[in-house]
């Protein structure tokens, strides 16, 4: 194609899109779809804005300028325009393999454009393990995936079975879209106009999203929308006070499927076992949930587990076993452990004879720490740098770290602030602070581990209070060493499996009040009191 000048046809204020491909070096399909993403501005049909042409044209220095600002991957920011552009004309003329096309866009996008936005496509390992389907397609089902981004389900639909005319996907990302699309093309040489750039969570408010026998899809994770507009989405999706985004699609897909349908989904742990979720999870233990699996942590920078869930669109049954896989164990659960799980929590790190100790030990009536506390965070210097020394200095106050607390004891102050509060980003009531006692407990961790403070310290945002009511019918001294102890550290792991000891995590915890009247905690006598007993191998059971 010999490349037209801005000289060639300078009188013009508009060009065709058959000139400006000419301009800028591309073939009229690249031009269309930058129109489509407002990279040019067309005036009337077939015109196209000589400004936004030229403009275009001095923004893009060729393809070498265009893949250095895609390949960076780690910065705070990149040109979206830039990347877009360079993808949309990589697709267009075949530069890439198209099957690795969604991959090097992804990694195109900044840390902080992914963050936004929720996007981590969907490693092809899991893929194929959560679209594992058992009984045999007629040929007539529809399958969709409402966040499709360069398409790895719709490919895995086509692989197992699916037509390529009954494959349906949406995206908010232009760019993944035509991947999509034109991974479909060269598979099966069928054009799909099935595939598009939508919102699925706005055609599901405003009921333009359709209805699918098979919905699979891995929803964006935490994406940045106003509350307000979450909330309004919730209420009439019926989603409760599940409000994020992957709750939100949970509800539009179930919304969406048809009656007998199944859906499956890759969720963040999250979903499964934090209190916010609860509503979410409340629904689908109403319907047939057929599989759990734990995948780890698959995405970089990510730390909070995935996991994959399939629903069949089906009355739960009551006694209905669910096949769970956690790292390297398979089991079946039966779905009443879950419903009977505080805030129905779905704790699939837990064998079912690990989940009847847990029932069991909720059985026992008990009272929990909700409503008869106090609870204050570590001071938030806003500015470590600036205020937190290393040495006692006049002045300076010591403050303690969750590191220095240890369930034998708490080590020596290293750390140092000034005294003066008004300094600080955040600090709780300091008369919670300087309480005559008070328990002092590590944050970031996957166990407990508490102090039993009387000499009113201080402690950084690493470390939280907690001071329970007078009249609580256990001493803040036991309540110390029954957290601390091996069982309660158990209960704790098998039932939220998280890396925070969250306060709403702590409220939920049985503190069996009629066995913890004394001065001190004894784990084997207070075990006996519960009948459960250790095991050889480290975990515990109900006794015979």
């Amino acid at each position: 194609m010999e490349q037209q000048t801005f000289l060639d046809i300078e009188n013009l204020e508009y060009f065709s899109i058959e000139e400006s491909a000419k301009i800028l070096g591309v073939s009229s399909a690249t031009i269309r779809n930058w129109v489509k993403t407002g990279y040019l501005e067309i005036i009337s049909k077939g015109k196209i804005s000589r400004n936004s042409v030229e403009n275009f044209d001095k923004k893009i220095s060729g393809v070498e300028k265009l893949n250095q600002r895609a390949n960076k991957s780690k910065k705070d920011n990149h040109n979206h325009e830039y990347l877009a552009a360079e993808f949309l004309r990589k697709i267009d003329l075949g530069i890439e393999k198209i099957d690795s096309m969604g991959d090097l866009y992804e990694s195109g996008l900044s840390d902080s454009y992914r963050n936004k936005e929720g996007i981590y496509y969907t490693p092809s390992y899991i893929v194929n393990d959560l679209l594992s389907l058992k009984n045999q397609l007629t040929g007539d089902e529809t399958f969709c995936d409402p966040c499709c981004g360069s398409g790895n389900f719709l490919v895995r639909a086509l692989e197992i079975g699916f037509k390529p005319e009954n494959i349906f996907g949406f995206d908010t990302d232009h760019v993944a879209v035509e991947i999509a699309k034109r991974r479909i093309l060269e598979k099966t040489g069928y054009k799909s106009n099935n595939i598009k750039c939508y919102d699925f969570l706005h055609l599901s408010v405003s009921e333009k999203a359709g209805s699918y026998d098979y919905i699979f899809t891995n929803p964006p994770w935490g994406k940045k929308i106003e509350q307000a507009e979450k909330k309004s989405i919730s209420k009439i999706l019926k989603g409760g006070s599940s409000i994020d985004t992957c709750s939100l699609f949970y509800f539009c897909c179930i919304k969406s499927l048809n009656l007998g349908g199944t859906l499956g989904l890759l969720l963040p742990e999250s979903f499964f076992n934090v209190a916010t979720y609860e509503d979410a999870r409340l629904s689908a233990l109403m319907l047939q949930i057929q599989r759990l699996s734990h995948y780890g942590k698959p995405f970089k920078g990510i730390l909070t587990g995935a996991v994959g869930m399939v629903i069949s669109k089906k009355d739960s049954i009551l006694d209905q076993n669910i096949d769970c896989v956690y790292k390297d164990k398979n089991f079946k659960r039966n779905v009443d452990s879950f419903r009977k799980n505080p805030k129905s929590i779905f704790n699939i790190s837990c064998t079912d004879d690990e989940a009847k100790v847990i029932e069991h030990v909720y059985s026992i009536p008990y009272v929990t720490l909700r409503g008869r506390a106090q609870w204050g965070i570590g001071i938030v210097t806003g500015n470590n740098k600036k205020y937190v020394d290393n040495i006692l200095k006049d002045g300076l106050i010591p403050v303690y770290k969750g590191s220095d607390i240890t369930k034998y004891g708490l080590k020596p102050a290293s750390t140092y602030i000034p005294k003066d509060f008004s300094l600080y980003q955040q600090v709780a009531p300091i008369n919670l602070y300087e309480a005559p006692e008070k328990l002092i407990y590590k944050f970031i961790s996957s166990n407990l581990c508490f102090f039993y403070d009387t000499e009113s310290r201080f402690v950084i945002n690493s470390a939280n209070i907690l001071i329970t009511e007078k009249e609580f019918p256990v001493s803040m001294k036991v309540i110390c060493e029954l957290f601390n102890s091996d069982f309660m550290n158990w209960i704790f792991r098998k039932l939220f499996n998280t890396h925070k000891v969250l306060r709403g995590d702590l409220e939920l915890l049985p503190i069996h009040d009629q066995f913890l009247s004394g001065k001190n905690f004894i784990e084997s006598e207070y075990l006996t009191s519960i009948n459960v007993e250790r095991t050889n191998c480290g975990t515990f059971r109900i006794k015979k």
